[in-house]
């Protein structure tokens, strides 16, 4: 049968068409499930959590004109604090959702990470500093972390007595997690994904160790003899043993820390009756209204709830700080004056130091020692080889042979191990000041000494090398880290960040029997403590002084406490830290004397809405942070001075190079000292900057008065010959009080913002 030219061209037509049909469906199906998690604010928050809920479930059905499929999309709801939901919804619902009557604002639910026997000493806050156990007893800090390991010595509760009445959280419980006790009165986990991580526990159990690690730095128990492998021995504690803890596990292995999970664990901690929240984890971004940190520490502020948070470890570029809204307080690392160098005697006779730390004594006297790219496992692989990079080493070249790299990988000693080496020696051609801790005998050398590890090895034919164990050395400090974010800050020309610095370089605190010291491939060392390095160690440091000074001023506001610890911190050298005041803020932090500041700066929810108001912010974008769309910006009395707000710091961005700017600041100075009492003023302006105060003095006749004054900065363009930024200050200075507030001018041009 003979099949006509057209009738197979109607076929093909046909079969086009349906193809096309088909194409468009799998297409839309494809839209369709490409979904992702939201968060959506509504308005005020509801006393009736019951009702809060119903509320979110009927605003996904009224979206999506089906209940089941609105109760299936509903992911969490925020019912104690404020009045949020967390939903999977395509784009398109997105939007749609954007434009209803009661949602406030909708954004994308991202992930962030994660960024002492000897540090608490070095601040000057010994174990026989002067305490109010009562009260310390009965404050509870909570930290949005890891987990928790609930065998360490740090958190046991030999002693202490039942929670504080005020406690209203709970505790999870499952087989893999032994519970709470009177220390450690709540655990809970946030995994609103529900996505598998097998690398984690679904409880609050700590696998990280990071948890455990800031959790003992800022309440931890004294436990002498703590060690890492018999290095930094010594009585590991918190800045406030007696103090309890609430954990609430919201970074996870394989997927880091998701913004809904943090937004659950700070309705819960406000609800739960937290006295001050320590989050060691990045910020999103500059934008405030959209970031679920600077959105959780606002409904924390506005209970009376002090946040810590870290400044992150994207330094030293600048403009690298995260949470730096100005109601968080925002934590750099800095350095001790400890650091950990191992010895390497090269087989000419000639020793050479390295940083880092190893806990192995050598078993021979000597080792052979080879460059990587000799251990190449052929030609193709002689570049990786030479920085010790994955599958690049031949076991048969590098087995029982110390193995030197080429600038680090991070892992490279992982990599030697599990060729066979005997141990590493690897170069960094960046100033290196924390320490990286070693699987197998190694250590860390700057560019110049690799130099002279090359050029021996490949002066004989047969070097060699012995790396002895680490010891502890004494260095100059504080210093800030080189990892440490900077500023300016990236959210407001007009605000001063990071606000303090503290000890962030090899902290030694609790860790997890869950991980090795280092969790890299082939470590087989565990320990009970561990030294770890980041923003993510100086944060609970700030967090313990916070709970310290509140058990003197359980009255105080978060902005008074803040205040306190600012105004009191030692200054840094900028000789030390070319970025000044952008490095460490107001300085190195000082327990002893923030208990007892003599003036302080307050600030409330009405003063960072002005503050807000001043940066731009209008009525739908401080709906989130409100909780209502009726804030009108146009209608409040704004905030005075430059700034528009009562801060311990002040900060002036120039116009431009080319012209003089003038800032007028206004300050308002509330006695917490005894009175009567009179502070003077001193001013410290730099070269092209002149700085007035009025007025000169300020006099108290009694406690809790309240005086204002006010500064004015002018700058000539380019103040500084590098035309970034100079800084100066102003002191209040009485008989017995110090008040400091440093004065940063930079250019905004300078730094391309």
């Amino acid at each position: 049968m003979k099949i006509s030219g057209g009738f197979c061209s109607l076929i093909f037509n046909h079969l086009c068409l349906l193809l096309l049909v088909i194409a468009a469906h799998h297409v839309g199906a494809n839209v369709e499930e490409e979904k992702k998690f939201y968060i959506i604010y509504l308005g005020d928050h509801l006393a009736d959590q019951d009702a809060a809920a119903r509320m979110h479930v009927d605003v996904l059905t009224t979206l999506k004109g089906d209940d089941k499929e609105a109760r299936n999309s509903l992911v969490h709801s925020y019912t104690k604090s404020f009045n949020a939901f967390a939903a999977l919804l395509s784009q398109d619902e997105a939007s749609r959702m954007s434009n209803m009557d009661a949602v406030l604002s909708v954004f994308p639910s991202g992930y962030s990470q994660l960024h002492t026997t000897k540090s608490w000493d070095f601040l000057g806050l010994p174990q026989t500093a002067r305490r109010k156990l009562k009260i310390e007893r009965d404050i509870i800090v909570g930290l949005l972390d890891s987990g928790i390991n609930m065998e360490s010595e740090s958190f046991k509760d030999n002693g202490i007595g039942p929670p504080p009445s005020k406690w209203k959280g709970t505790c999870d419980h499952h087989a893999n997690f032994s519970g709470c006790n009177n220390k450690v009165i709540g655990a809970r986990y946030f995994k609103l994904d529900e996505f598998e991580d097998p690398s984690d526990i679904l409880s609050p159990a700590d696998t990280q160790g990071h948890g455990s690690h800031t959790s003992s730095t800022l309440a931890g128990n004294l436990v002498t003899n703590a060690s890492l492998y018999g290095l930094a021995n010594g009585t590991a504690r918190g800045a406030v043993p007696s103090a309890r803890i609430a954990m609430y596990k919201v970074c996870w292995v394989n997927t880091g820390c998701s913004d809904m999970d943090i937004l659950a664990a700070f309705d819960a901690a406000i609800h739960d009756g937290v006295d001050l929240i320590s989050i060691s984890i990045g910020g999103a971004g500059a934008d405030y209204s959209t970031d679920p940190i600077a959105i959780g520490s606002f409904h924390a502020m506005k209970k009376g709830i002090l946040t810590v948070a870290s400044a992150g470890n994207y330094g030293p570029g600048a403009r690298s700080v995260s949470n730096h809204a100005p109601w968080i307080f925002t934590v750099a690392a800095s350095g001790i004056d400890r650091d950990f160098r191992s010895n390497v005697s090269l087989g000419n006779g000639l020793t050479v130091e390295g940083v880092g730390i190893s806990a192995f004594e050598p078993t021979k006297k000597t080792y052979p020692l080879i460059h990587g790219a000799d251990g190449a496992k052929n030609k193709d692989t002689k570049d990786s080889a030479r920085f010790c990079m994955d599958d690049s080493l031949d076991p048969s070249k590098v087995n029982g042979k110390l193995v030197f790299c080429e600038m680090s990988n991070g892992r490279a000693d992982s990599i030697v191990k599990l060729a066979g080496g005997a141990g590493t020696i690897v170069e960094s051609q960046e100033f290196v000041d924390a320490a990286q801790i070693f699987m197998t005998p190694g250590t860390m050398v700057n560019y110049t000494t690799a130099e002279v590890i090359y050029n021996y090895i490949h002066s004989t034919k047969s070097p060699s090398a012995v790396i002895y164990k680490s010891k502890e050395v004494k260095i100059p400090a504080p210093f800030v880290a080189s990892f440490s974010s900077r500023g300016p800050n990236p959210g407001s020309q007009n605000l001063l960040k990071p606000d303090i610095a503290a000890p962030g370089i090899d902290i030694l605190a609790a860790y997890t029997p869950l991980k090795s010291i280092t969790g890299q491939d082939g470590d087989t060392q565990f320990s009970k403590y561990n030294l770890m390095s980041g923003t993510s160690m100086a944060c609970p440091h700030v967090a313990g002084v916070a709970a310290y000074v509140k058990s003197f001023h359980p009255d105080w506001s978060p902005s008074m406490i803040k205040s306190a610890i600012i105004t009191t911190a030692t200054p840094m050298s900028k000789k030390v830290n070319k970025e000044a005041e952008f490095a460490y803020g107001s300085g190195q932090l000082n327990p002893s004397r923030a208990k007892n500041p003599g003036l302080v700066y307050e600030a409330d929810q009405l003063s960072y809405i002005q503050f807000l108001c001043h940066e731009g912010y209008n009525g739908s974008s401080l709906a989130t942070l409100v909780g209502s769309k009726s804030v009108n910006c146009s209608q409040l009395l704004p905030g005075f001075g430059q700034d528009a707000l009562n801060y311990p710091t002040i900060q002036l961005s120039l116009i431009n190079n080319n012209q003089t700017t003038t800032g007028v600041f206004k300050r308002l100075a509330t006695n917490v000292g005894p009175a009567p009492t009179v502070f003077n003023s001193t001013i410290r302006a730099p070269p092209g900057v002149t700085i007035m105060v009025h007025p000169k003095t300020l006099t108290f006749t009694k406690t809790r008065q309240k005086k204002s004054f006010t500064v004015v900065v002018k700058a000539k363009a380019d103040p500084m010959a590098t035309g970034q930024m100079a800084s100066g200050s102003l002191v209040w200075r009485s008989s017995r009080y110090i008040v400091r507030s440093p004065i940063v001018v930079y250019s905004p041009e300078s730094f391309h913002l």
